[in-house]
């Protein structure tokens, strides 16, 4: 069952009291994959022709975050809170070699900022995890992410902002990658934060977890939505951050060896 407020989108499933209570909340997006040919330059300026065979599209973001729950587990049942505002990525792909020669972004500029209810603090409490996925478009800020983060009982943030002590600290968890974590160098290293490291694996509490299925790199495109949902489904199973790290590494492996966004 869906149901659509104004001014914001829930997708809200019949529940089942045995199943994992999972709330996702970011910005979600369209991801289309335009895979071309590129066998001759432009005679009106030093670019390549590209000639389209194959479009493929799936939800970014927030999105992309639900389809990995989706994929990697069956006992869950996800609700999301993302923005009405349509974001495109576009990108146009070499279909041999992977390269991608242009993304094209759409709709940021009309996210709006979400205004949170009492019925929204009130789902916030009852999921066993909430999923934070800030792409930093506009749809949250600081003084909402530190509210989600203390209305919830087992919780992990996913950002591209520059963030504050008070925000990680509400949060269970906080996932960056490297240049993220380069962003947010201010705050010093504290308990609660993975940083990914590409095809090294993670750190967590000055200990390195390398990937154990490391595979060659195709595309990148989702890999850190991947881990996220990985690690704290995994996380809420095993109560386990040693082997939910090392779970998580090894689903991120298997989607960079494949082509677009990807789920295991």
């Amino acid at each position: 069952m869906c149901i659509f407020i104004f001014g914001y989108i829930k997708t809200i499933l019949i529940m089942n009291t045995t199943k994992i209570k999972i709330l996702v909340i970011g910005e979600t997006c369209t991801d289309t994959f335009i895979y071309c040919d590129a066998n001759r330059l432009s005679p009106e300026a030093p670019v390549p022709v590209l000639t389209p065979h194959e479009v493929k599209k799936n939800d970014g973001m927030a999105g992309n975050v639900v389809q990995n729950i989706n994929s990697i587990s069956t006992d869950s049942i996800v609700y999301k809170i993302t923005q009405p505002e349509l974001i495109t990525k576009t990108r146009y792909i070499d279909k041999k070699t992977n390269h991608m020669f242009i993304r094209v972004d759409e709709g940021e500029n009309k996210v709006k900022r979400f205004e949170m209810t009492y019925v929204d603090k009130e789902r916030i409490r009852e999921m066993d995890i909430v999923i934070v996925s800030d792409y930093d478009k506009g749809f949250l800020d600081l003084v909402l992410l530190k509210e989600i983060g203390e209305l919830s009982k087992l919780s992990i943030l996913d950002s591209k902002r520059k963030l504050t002590e008070e925000v990680i600290n509400s949060f269970t968890f906080v996932k960056l990658n490297k240049k993220e974590a380069e962003n947010n160098q201010h705050l010093g290293n504290l308990k609660n934060v993975i940083t990914t490291l590409g095809d090294e694996g993670c750190s967590f509490s000055g200990i390195t977890y390398p990937s154990p299925k490391p595979q060659e790199t195709i595309d990148v495109s989702g890999a850190g939505d991947t881990f996220t949902a990985s690690f704290i489904v995994k996380y809420y199973e095993t109560k386990n951050i040693e082997l939910s790290l090392k779970y998580a590494n090894e689903m991120s492996s298997i989607v960079v060896s494949k082509r677009g966004v990807a789920t295991p």
